[in-house]
């Protein structure tokens, strides 16, 4: 099949387009080629790349009518984040498409309530960008139902991998906290450390994408979480990091109030999104109707971005 994938360069993209190219799939990457993906390999030579500023495109309501004109038979969104872009593009993709698959996030629920939350819990997001997501979610699922526009939703965790900061174990994305628990010095956690993150390799958010593609009609009209099988506490996340360099993790706790003046105001203003939603969401209905399982645990994910970290020189040998 054709697919085409937007926003091919980023985090998921980086592993979803060479695993539909070497599915024998005909992929067009469209991005607005910025910065190469963050991890080399072959396939990208056999694509076909296309240049766009969706922003100014949809502007000018010309974007969806550029997407629907490469003639796909499967449309992946990775990077739409209003209802009126989503709006725009699936009108412009009405009756030509076999699939559209479209990239959300776990923070269309809000903060946990009864966990493992499944993906048919009531949405309550707390902040714009997942009033936005769920937003999107809730259009394209009652189009689907309506009108029969064969639209997915894929809700991403905390994604991680090679090349980037993972979320850590003080719930922002300050690579001094790995340093320290590599050191052994004391890192200060909010209130009791108790809170969740889930975190996700953007490899495994790439594999569920194509077993949606791989099953439509389980897929179509549908929602499903992409994140590690279990969440981690913030402390839980701590003590593995220090294990892992043979040191036992000096925490210590600070209410959040007082928490918050030890740090930037965007490292706050982060972790406090973080903490607020304490995500910990179930896999079950992916693994149910497509076969889905993730293939690394949060640790696993985050140790693969924090050996990278220490290969790129942001992080140091422990001292």
């Amino acid at each position: 099949m054709r697919a085409v994938v937007i926003g091919a360069s980023g985090h998921i993209g980086t592993y979803l387009v060479p695993r539909l190219v070497d599915a024998g799939h005909d992929v067009v990457a469209v991005s607005r080629g910025k910065r190469e993906p963050y991890t080399p390999h072959g396939a990208w030579g056999r694509v076909t790349t296309v240049v766009a500023d969706r922003e100014a495109e949809e502007a000018e309501g010309t974007f969806g009518r550029r997407i629907a004109e490469l003639e796909a038979d499967v449309v992946v969104d990775l990077i739409c984040f209003t209802e009126a872009s989503a709006r725009h593009l699936a009108g412009a993709l009405a009756g030509r498409v076999r699939q559209f698959l479209h990239c959300g996030t776990i923070w269309v629920h809000g903060p946990s309530t009864r966990v493992p939350t499944t993906e048919d819990r009531p949405k309550r997001p707390i902040g714009e960008y997942g009033r936005q997501k769920a937003a999107i979610e809730a259009y394209l699922l009652d189009l689907a139902a309506r009108t029969g526009f064969p639209a997915t939703v894929v809700h991403p965790g905390h994604i991680t991998g090679p090349g980037w900061i993972p979320v850590n174990p003080a719930g922002n994305l300050d690579p001094a906290v790995f340093q320290a628990l590599a050191d052994g010095a004391e890192v200060r956690l909010p209130n009791l450390g108790m809170e969740t993150v889930q975190h996700v390799h953007a490899d495994d958010v790439a594999r569920l994408f194509v077993d949606a593609l791989n099953n439509p009609a389980a897929a179509r009209g549908e929602s499903f979480h992409s994140v590690a099988v279990t969440a981690l506490t913030l402390r839980g996340y701590a003590e593995a990091v220090a294990g892992w360099f043979g040191r036992e993790a000096r925490l210590s706790y600070l209410p959040w109030e007082q928490w918050r003046e030890t740090v930037s105001e965007r490292d706050a203003r982060v972790t406090h999104d973080h903490i607020a939603h304490s995500p910990h969401c179930s896999m079950e209905k992916a693994g149910r109707l497509l076969g889905h399982h993730p293939r690394h645990t949060s640790l696993e994910a985050i140790s693969e971005a924090v050996d990278w970290l220490f290969r790129a020189g942001t992080l140091s040998g422990p001292r």
